[in-house]
């Protein structure tokens, strides 16, 4: 008999223990901490009793069919099983529906009705990322993969020959990206980002910007968090924040002290995860004791500051009070916007602009943020798409994935298309190099620029160029 019977055998709406049992929960989620310091949480009998529950309910409930790949493999290796049901699938096979997991968290944040404070108590991200430090405990992660989550290392050292960093990771280059696959597990036909021959810390310190005094939020004060992709890949998005925060009266300070530790969370490295919390938020708290606001330039590390590492290290003051302190980019932009008003001086941007909104944005819980962004500019013309790239962090570079993911975000890809804007981007800045990767495999459209933040249209609004 499936395992499935002591959850969905009984009555809705019955009383079990006393209390009333109700078909999902109408409340906020709320996730519990993650007991990675618990010996229990690597119990391999445990993990295998855990995952069997909750797949069991996902298999019974299926909301999520489309959402990531995860789901489909689940329910497949279910159907095709001999009973029909979990009791006749191999736990050998579960690794198969955790390889799909991306830690999107979107079946948490908008699909599953069973997430806490539910009875049953699903984080089915979580459970994915308790399996993977399981792998990484055993010593199963792979030595390129490691590598690959170095994110300051790698990119201290591709800045110093960013030509030929830039040149050997090139789509196209027959000579080297076969080279890389074979030795890095990245598809050969993924674009890859690029590498800035000068930081964002040092474009900001040689580049010294005077505050708008005038301007209505005169008087704030943040630390803009330069994050490993702005400040090795992509300055110029560190730039234009800066620009358009000191047009609005915002002082800034640019730091990048250590990773967020995003890539080892894929990886289930949750001990390193927790340094890289600890080293962060040390070098922040003077900062934020003296006033400032933290601003995170990637909504995947805000998630981390704001949501995940509050989870990884609950007992840590620090992490809690940077966690409080921390805010997305668009949404700082957003709260000027609303309590203080924005400085003068916008003017159009031709062309129109599709924005996707990421997950790791969506599962900040604060809105269309991105979106709200470009509809300040005047005459504003933006098509927003709110659904799956198909990317996933370094999850869609890699040679097993990449063609999956551009199956999955093909619905995007052919949305952007047909709306022909001039500009297109994502809020997360390897969503938006996936994107554009599928827009152009569907024919592309002409003239259209990729960028990789809504903050640099606004900066041209204002007539600024970085």
């Amino acid at each position: 008999m499936s395992g499935r019977t002591c959850f969905w055998d009984r009555e809705i709406g019955g009383r079990t223990n006393g209390a009333m049992m109700k078909e999902g929960s109408l409340e906020a989620p709320t996730r519990h901490p993650i007991e990675w310091e618990n010996p229990e949480f690597y119990d391999e009998a445990k993990l295998d009793a855990e995952l069997r529950r909750v797949f069991d309910i996902c298999h019974g409930c299926r909301r999520c069919f489309n959402l990531c790949d995860s789901f489909p493999r689940l329910f497949d290796l279910v159907d095709e099983s001999k009973t029909g049901e979990l009791d006749s699938v191999s736990s050998d096979d579960f690794g198969k529906v955790v390889d799909a997991c991306t830690l999107c968290d979107m079946c948490f944040m908008t699909k599953c009705p069973y997430v806490p404070p539910h009875e049953f108590n699903l984080d089915f991200p979580h459970l994915m990322l308790r399996y993977r430090a399981v792998e990484a405990k055993k010593g199963k992660i792979p030595f390129a993969d490691r590598q690959l989550g170095e994110t300051d290392r790698n990119g201290k050292l591709a800045s110093l020959a960013a030509p030929i960093a830039n040149w050997a990771t090139a789509t196209g280059n027959g000579l080297t990206r076969p080279l890389l696959e074979k030795a890095a597990g990245l598809h050969r036909d993924a674009a890859l980002p690029k590498y800035s021959t000068m930081s964002f810390e040092r474009r900001a310190d040689a580049n010294p910007i005077k505050v708008n005094e005038s301007a209505p939020g005169f008087g704030r004060k943040v630390v803009l968090y330069a994050t490993c992709f702005t400040n090795y890949n992509d300055p110029h998005v560190g730039m234009a924040a800066r620009a358009v925060l000191a047009r609005n009266g915002v002082e800034t300070e640019v730091i990048h002290p250590h990773c967020c530790g995003m890539p080892l969370l894929e990886q289930g490295l949750l001990a390193d995860v927790a340094k890289n919390a600890k080293i962060v938020a040390t070098a922040f708290k003077p900062w934020i004791e003296k006033g400032y606001d933290i601003i995170a330039l990637v909504p995947s590390c805000a998630l981390m500051l704001k949501f995940e590492w509050p989870l990884i290290v609950p007992k840590d003051e620090d992490v809690k009070l940077l966690s409080k302190a921390t805010y997305d980019l668009s949404e700082y932009i957003i709260d000027i916007a609303k309590k203080e008003g924005m400085a003068p001086g916008m003017q159009p941007v031709p062309g129109g602009v599709s924005i996707h909104i990421a997950c790791h944005s969506r599962a900040q819980n604060m809105g269309q943020k991105g979106a709200e962004l470009l509809k300040l500019i005047p005459d504003s013309d933006v098509q927003v798409l709110e659904r799956c790239s198909g990317h996933g962090g370094a999850w869609g570079f890699r040679k097993d994935n990449f063609e999956v993911g551009m199956k999955v975000g093909r619905p995007v890809f052919r949305q952007i298309k047909e709306a022909a804007k001039g500009h297109m981007m994502s809020e997360c800045p390897l969503a938006g190099v996936h994107i554009k990767q599928g827009v152009d495999r569907a024919g592309g459209v002409e003239n259209q620029e990729l960028l990789t933040h809504p903050i640099q249209l606004l900066a041209r609004s204002y007539g600024i160029e970085v």
